[in-house]
Protein backbone atom coordinates (compact mmCIF):
# COMPACT_ATOMS: atom_id res chain seq x y z
CA UNK A 1 0.00 0.00 0.00
CA UNK A 2 2.76 2.55 1.18
CA UNK A 3 4.65 1.77 -2.49
CA UNK A 4 1.22 2.28 -4.68
CA UNK A 5 1.03 5.72 -2.47
CA UNK A 6 4.78 6.55 -3.25
CA UNK A 7 3.65 6.17 -7.08
CA UNK A 8 0.82 7.66 -6.91
CA UNK A 9 1.96 11.52 -5.28
CA UNK A 10 5.11 10.75 -7.85
CA UNK A 11 3.10 10.51 -11.21
CA UNK A 12 0.72 14.05 -9.59
CA UNK A 13 4.04 15.70 -9.09
CA UNK A 14 5.55 15.18 -12.45
CA UNK A 15 2.23 16.18 -14.14
CA UNK A 16 1.78 19.12 -12.55
CA UNK A 17 5.38 20.15 -13.60
CA UNK A 18 4.88 19.28 -16.87
CA UNK A 19 1.75 21.30 -17.17
CA UNK A 20 3.40 24.60 -15.69
CA UNK A 21 6.58 24.21 -17.55
CA UNK A 22 4.70 24.03 -21.06
CA UNK A 23 6.01 26.78 -23.23
CA UNK A 24 2.82 27.77 -24.43
CA UNK A 25 -0.22 26.88 -22.26
CA UNK A 26 -2.58 29.70 -21.62
CA UNK A 27 -4.41 30.03 -18.03
CA UNK A 28 -6.10 32.26 -15.48
CA UNK A 29 -2.29 33.16 -14.26
CA UNK A 30 0.26 32.67 -17.27
CA UNK A 31 0.37 32.84 -20.76
CA UNK A 32 3.32 30.09 -21.21
CA UNK A 33 6.39 31.43 -19.38
CA UNK A 34 4.49 35.09 -18.76
CA UNK A 35 2.68 35.64 -15.82
CA UNK A 36 0.88 38.95 -14.37
CA UNK A 37 4.05 39.53 -12.21
CA UNK A 38 6.34 39.64 -15.08
CA UNK A 39 7.70 43.00 -16.05
CA UNK A 40 9.06 44.31 -19.02
CA UNK A 41 12.42 44.62 -18.05
CA UNK A 42 12.38 40.90 -18.05
CA UNK A 43 11.57 40.03 -21.42
CA UNK A 44 14.97 39.66 -22.71
CA UNK A 45 15.53 36.79 -20.11
CA UNK A 46 12.73 35.17 -20.50
CA UNK A 47 12.24 35.39 -24.56
CA UNK A 48 16.46 34.72 -24.97
CA UNK A 49 16.13 32.25 -27.38
CA UNK A 50 13.57 33.93 -29.60
CA UNK A 51 13.86 38.12 -31.42
CA UNK A 52 11.77 40.61 -29.64
CA UNK A 53 10.92 44.13 -31.29
CA UNK A 54 9.87 47.05 -29.67
CA UNK A 55 7.56 49.52 -31.73
CA UNK A 56 7.12 52.63 -30.64
CA UNK A 57 5.14 54.84 -32.18
CA UNK A 58 4.51 58.85 -30.87
CA UNK A 59 6.11 59.62 -27.72
CA UNK A 60 4.99 59.22 -24.25
CA UNK A 61 3.43 62.69 -24.23
CA UNK A 62 1.35 61.84 -27.33
CA UNK A 63 -1.00 59.04 -25.84
CA UNK A 64 1.13 56.59 -28.11
CA UNK A 65 2.01 53.15 -27.31
CA UNK A 66 5.29 50.97 -27.10
CA UNK A 67 4.06 47.67 -28.22
CA UNK A 68 6.23 44.78 -27.94
CA UNK A 69 6.15 41.74 -30.51
CA UNK A 70 8.04 38.54 -30.27
CA UNK A 71 9.09 36.14 -32.85
CA UNK A 72 10.52 32.70 -32.67
CA UNK A 73 13.81 31.93 -33.60
CA UNK A 74 12.18 31.29 -36.93
CA UNK A 75 10.93 34.44 -37.67
CA UNK A 76 7.17 33.90 -36.85
CA UNK A 77 4.81 35.73 -34.38
CA UNK A 78 4.28 34.42 -31.21
CA UNK A 79 2.53 37.37 -29.24
CA UNK A 80 2.15 41.19 -29.02
CA UNK A 81 2.45 43.12 -26.04
CA UNK A 82 1.03 45.70 -24.59
CA UNK A 83 2.99 47.14 -21.18
CA UNK A 84 0.26 48.84 -18.42
CA UNK A 85 2.08 51.78 -18.35
CA UNK A 86 3.24 52.93 -20.91
CA UNK A 87 7.59 53.54 -21.86
CA UNK A 88 8.17 52.37 -18.30
CA UNK A 89 10.39 49.16 -18.33
CA UNK A 90 9.67 47.97 -14.86
CA UNK A 91 5.93 48.03 -15.82
CA UNK A 92 3.95 44.29 -15.96
CA UNK A 93 2.41 43.30 -19.03
CA UNK A 94 -1.59 44.73 -19.50
CA UNK A 95 -2.31 43.02 -22.59
CA UNK A 96 -0.97 40.05 -24.77
CA UNK A 97 -2.58 39.36 -28.07
CA UNK A 98 -1.96 35.54 -29.32
CA UNK A 99 -0.74 34.70 -32.21
CA UNK A 100 0.97 31.60 -32.44
CA UNK A 101 -1.84 29.00 -32.40
CA UNK A 102 0.42 26.90 -29.83
CA UNK A 103 -0.50 28.83 -26.87
CA UNK A 104 -3.04 27.30 -26.04
CA UNK A 105 -5.62 26.64 -22.92
CA UNK A 106 -5.67 23.13 -20.95
CA UNK A 107 -8.88 22.83 -22.81
CA UNK A 108 -7.62 23.18 -26.39
CA UNK A 109 -8.39 26.85 -27.15
CA UNK A 110 -6.22 28.44 -29.43
CA UNK A 111 -6.34 31.14 -32.38
CA UNK A 112 -7.38 28.52 -34.62
CA UNK A 113 -10.27 27.71 -32.97
CA UNK A 114 -14.09 28.58 -34.20
CA UNK A 115 -17.04 30.08 -32.16
CA UNK A 116 -18.41 26.35 -32.01
CA UNK A 117 -15.03 25.51 -30.20
CA UNK A 118 -15.23 28.55 -27.85
CA UNK A 119 -18.73 27.25 -26.63
CA UNK A 120 -18.06 23.74 -26.48
CA UNK A 121 -14.95 24.38 -24.40
CA UNK A 122 -16.16 27.01 -21.97
CA UNK A 123 -18.73 29.38 -20.39
CA UNK A 124 -18.89 33.18 -22.44
CA UNK A 125 -18.80 35.63 -19.77
CA UNK A 126 -20.85 38.20 -21.86
CA UNK A 127 -20.78 39.58 -25.95
CA UNK A 128 -20.32 42.60 -26.83
CA UNK A 129 -21.33 44.47 -30.65
CA UNK A 130 -18.63 46.53 -31.77
CA UNK A 131 -18.66 48.23 -35.24
CA UNK A 132 -16.28 46.06 -36.64
CA UNK A 133 -16.35 42.80 -34.31
CA UNK A 134 -18.35 40.41 -31.86
CA UNK A 135 -15.80 40.33 -28.63
CA UNK A 136 -16.57 37.33 -26.78
CA UNK A 137 -15.53 37.28 -22.88
CA UNK A 138 -13.97 34.27 -21.08
CA UNK A 139 -13.76 35.63 -17.83
CA UNK A 140 -12.39 32.47 -16.01
CA UNK A 141 -9.07 32.77 -17.90
CA UNK A 142 -9.28 36.82 -17.76
CA UNK A 143 -9.48 36.27 -21.99
CA UNK A 144 -11.10 38.07 -24.84
CA UNK A 145 -11.66 36.72 -28.56
CA UNK A 146 -12.85 38.59 -31.37
CA UNK A 147 -15.10 37.28 -34.02
CA UNK A 148 -15.63 39.65 -37.19
CA UNK A 149 -18.58 40.73 -38.55
CA UNK A 150 -18.33 39.11 -41.70
CA UNK A 151 -18.84 36.11 -40.03
CA UNK A 152 -22.07 36.84 -38.72
CA UNK A 153 -25.15 36.95 -40.36
CA UNK A 154 -26.02 39.41 -42.43
CA UNK A 155 -28.41 41.21 -40.28
CA UNK A 156 -26.18 41.67 -37.62
CA UNK A 157 -23.23 43.18 -39.41
CA UNK A 158 -23.96 46.80 -39.87
CA UNK A 159 -25.48 46.92 -36.35
CA UNK A 160 -23.80 48.20 -33.31
CA UNK A 161 -27.37 48.29 -31.18
CA UNK A 162 -28.19 44.87 -31.41
CA UNK A 163 -27.47 42.36 -28.78
CA UNK A 164 -25.63 39.58 -30.14
CA UNK A 165 -26.46 36.55 -28.62
CA UNK A 166 -24.63 33.26 -28.73
CA UNK A 167 -26.99 31.34 -30.59
CA UNK A 168 -26.72 33.91 -33.50
CA UNK A 169 -22.87 33.44 -34.09
CA UNK A 170 -22.31 30.12 -36.52
CA UNK A 171 -19.95 27.44 -35.34
CA UNK A 172 -17.66 27.81 -37.93
CA UNK A 173 -17.36 31.20 -37.36
CA UNK A 174 -13.26 31.93 -36.76
CA UNK A 175 -10.94 34.18 -34.23
CA UNK A 176 -9.89 36.93 -35.67
CA UNK A 177 -8.19 38.23 -32.31
CA UNK A 178 -7.30 36.30 -29.16
CA UNK A 179 -6.47 38.69 -26.19
CA UNK A 180 -5.09 37.80 -22.89
CA UNK A 181 -5.95 41.33 -20.30
CA UNK A 182 -4.45 41.36 -16.89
Amino acid sequence: MKKISILLITIVFIIGCNRNSDPFLIDNTRVGQLTKEIRINQLDSIFSNDSIVRNISGNEFLNSTNNIEIYDKDGSPLLILEPVQQFDTTSTIGYIQILDPRYETIKGLNINSTFGDVVEKYKISRIENTLNSAVIFIDELNLYLTIDKRELPSSLRYDTDTRISASQIPDNAKIKYFMISW
